[in-house]
């Protein structure tokens, strides 16, 4: 095969639109470009995020700012394309009316969804580290994406949530302003307690947890006069991001409370009940008769 024969398949049309000829050489130039500018795009972009993240950017804004660039990059390789394939955008006239309709009665959900990912990107209600409690679960979210968000909850499943419902949903964010929270710990004591002193005993465990904040301070409740128990409650606030690092917390503070009650010999209630009979109590005997045949 000589040049000429190349030559020839390479510039042979296909296809015309209009006074625009498309030719074979034209087909194999568009998956180059774009596979060239997809590579030079993506490993920019990496190094973009990587750059941005040492910075110490907050990670929320830096996926803002790489999806921002990654739409401004499609939208560019989108334009080459065209450019290279010398196709005017009134191509597309009729195709752009089919999809608006297509997405107007089947893709609701989907721009719903999109458009809700940019406003949750944008206005940041919700972002990435922060610690989510959307209806019975519970966790922290990794990414936001264009359709969901990702939540890992704490017994460590991923949970993919529209974007939509973040929005439109009562949403509660513990790490929305800052990572305090609040937290308590009850425990009941036996009737005859020195209640002045289990006060004193509780405060002192809080006191010693390096964990707890200073401010606001901790504090010690005579929460009731339970059925079995004296009920008092310690509440206290700490620095948390997660669930299980809260839990954590009244694991240690409970731990504590047992060990200093026994060094101070208070009684832990526990459930008990007291009996008052009127009258007397009479034994009755029965006596069996044998019957012998």
């Amino acid at each position: 095969m000589n040049l000429d024969q190349i030559t020839y398949y390479f510039t042979y049309v296909l296809f015309t639109y209009g006074d625009v000829s498309i030719t074979v050489s034209k087909i194999i130039q568009v998956p180059l470009i774009l596979f060239v500018m997809w590579f030079v795009v993506t490993r920019t972009g990496r190094l973009i995020k990587k750059a941005l993240l040492a910075q110490k950017m907050s990670p929320d804004a830096v996926l803002l700012f790489t999806r921002i660039y990654l739409v401004l990059c499609i939208a560019i390789l989108v334009f080459t394309t065209l450019e290279v394939l010398s196709i005017p955008l009134t191509a597309f006239a009729f195709v752009s009316g089919a999809i608006a309709i297509g997405v107007g009665f089947g893709a609701q959900n989907i721009i719903n969804n999109f458009i809700s990912g940019w406003i949750l990107m944008w206005e940041r209600p919700i972002r990435i580290g922060d610690f989510l409690e959307v209806g019975t679960a519970k966790g922290v979210v990794e990414t936001i994406k264009t359709r969901s968000t990702r939540i890992r909850r704490n017994d460590g499943v991923h949970m993919l949530v529209p974007n939509s419902q973040l929005l439109e949903n009562t949403v509660t964010n513990w790490t929305l302003i800052d990572r305090n929270a609040r937290s308590s710990v009850s425990v009941g004591v036996a009737y005859g307690s020195d209640v002045v002193l289990v006060e004193k005993l509780i405060m002192q465990v809080l006191n010693e947890n390096t964990s707890i904040l200073p401010a606001p301070a901790a504090s010690v409740f005579f929460d009731d006069f339970g059925e079995s128990s004296l009920v008092f409650n310690a509440v206290f606030w700490v620095c948390a991001e997660s669930e299980t690092m809260l839990r954590k917390v009244r694991s240690d503070i409970r731990f504590s409370i047992y060990k200093i009650f026994e060094e101070y010999n208070v009684i832990i209630s526990f459930p008990q009940r007291d009996i008052h009979i009127d009258g007397e109590i009479a034994l009755t005997r029965k006596k069996h008769h044998q019957s012998s045949n």
